[in-house]
């Protein structure tokens, strides 16, 4: 069976982004591959977070995982930081990763750019620790949004240059996988950009409904089409984006076709919108408040998921460390 893996970065709750690009997908391939899921909490010390924040957004995502239908009884459900030979294996591929391959990353010089006073090294070698994820559990396939092709990429490369310094066929070389025909993408409200934590410009799982419905009502726009079948500016065509995902596609069609007469309304569309992403949460937001409150059960998920996963990353880091050199004397 093959192996798929992907991780979310602990640092504060779900957006759709998160959801659309990669949760909603896990929850459809649990029951046919063999799945790692994590929390990627040592990422997250890129921005220095708070002791108490860390642990309170590893809670959330947990919950999260749990509520958009991840069953910790059929895939590995584990935190990134419980597993010791995720940073080893992290340390080894730091040496076949070059200085300007790193620099080039698009990420990091978006990141460099962000946080001017805090460039620090776990920046840079960001992709390096996706990949030692990755590759831990010698996954096949990863479900991944556009914006990480590039460090898939990346993993794919240091796999390859692994087994190419030390002449074996060890590691598999991870492919980007979807259940639709392309990568998702899911805009920021903001116009510009993909929704994201850092970029405040998304919609939140945990959101209640008014809070949906001001965020989208917030959403930019302009003044409206002045001629048929204008070509929309990006801040609409991330709304219709977002709309193509959540509603229906006669919902969809409606107004796409609004716009193209000049006839749109973007407080109806808005409407519409955040009624659509508030019956997709709904269910969700429930569930969340359920697995919140069960302190016993998280234990018990964090455990069986922590031990799962490290029986595989052992086997794999055992193996990698005979075949460098390093044994015992």
């Amino acid at each position: 069976m093959e192996i798929v893996l992907s991780g979310i970065r602990s640092t504060g709750n779900l957006h759709l982004g998160n959801y659309y690009g990669a949760v909603r997908n896990f929850v459809k391939m649990q029951h046919d591959y063999k799945c790692f899921f994590f929390i990627a909490d040592l990422h997250s010390l890129t921005t220095h977070p708070k002791p108490d924040d860390w642990m309170a957004s590893v809670k959330q995502v947990l919950c999260e995982y749990l509520a958009a239908g991840i069953d910790p009884e059929i895939a590995t459900v584990y935190i990134q930081s419980d597993i010791p030979e995720i940073p080893e294996l992290y340390l080894i591929l730091n040496m076949l990763a070059y200085k300007g391959e790193l620099e080039r990353t698009t990420t990091f010089k978006d990141k460099a750019r962000q946080q001017t006073d805090n460039i620090n090294a776990g920046l840079l070698t960001y992709p390096v620790l996706m990949a030692a994820d990755i590759i831990i559990h010698k996954a096949n396939k990863v479900p991944v949004g556009k914006d990480q092709e590039q460090h898939l990429e990346m993993a794919r490369n240091f796999a390859g240059r692994f087994n190419n310094l030390y002449g074996v066929d060890f590691f598999p070389l991870p492919d980007a996988f979807n259940f639709g025909k392309n990568l998702i993408k899911i805009p920021g409200l903001d116009g510009s950009g993909k929704m994201g934590k850092s970029e405040g410009n998304g919609i939140y799982l945990s959101d209640d409904s008014k809070t949906v419905e001001k965020k989208v009502m917030r959403a930019v726009t302009d003044s409206g089409p002045t001629h048929k079948n204008q070509k929309m500016p990006e801040a609409i065509k991330n709304l219709f984006t977002i709309m193509e995902v959540v509603s229906t596609p006669d919902t969809h069609s409606y107004f796409h076709e609004k716009y193209n007469n000049c006839e749109i309304r973007y407080g109806d569309l808005k409407k519409q919108l955040a009624q659509d992403i508030n019956k997709i949460l709904d269910p969700i937001r429930l569930r969340l408040q359920d697995f919140s409150s069960n302190q016993d059960y998280l234990r018990k998920v964090v455990k069986i998921g922590r031990d799962k996963a490290r029986e595989s990353a052992s086997k794999t880091l055992s193996e990698v460390r005979k075949i460098i050199g390093i044994k015992e004397f």
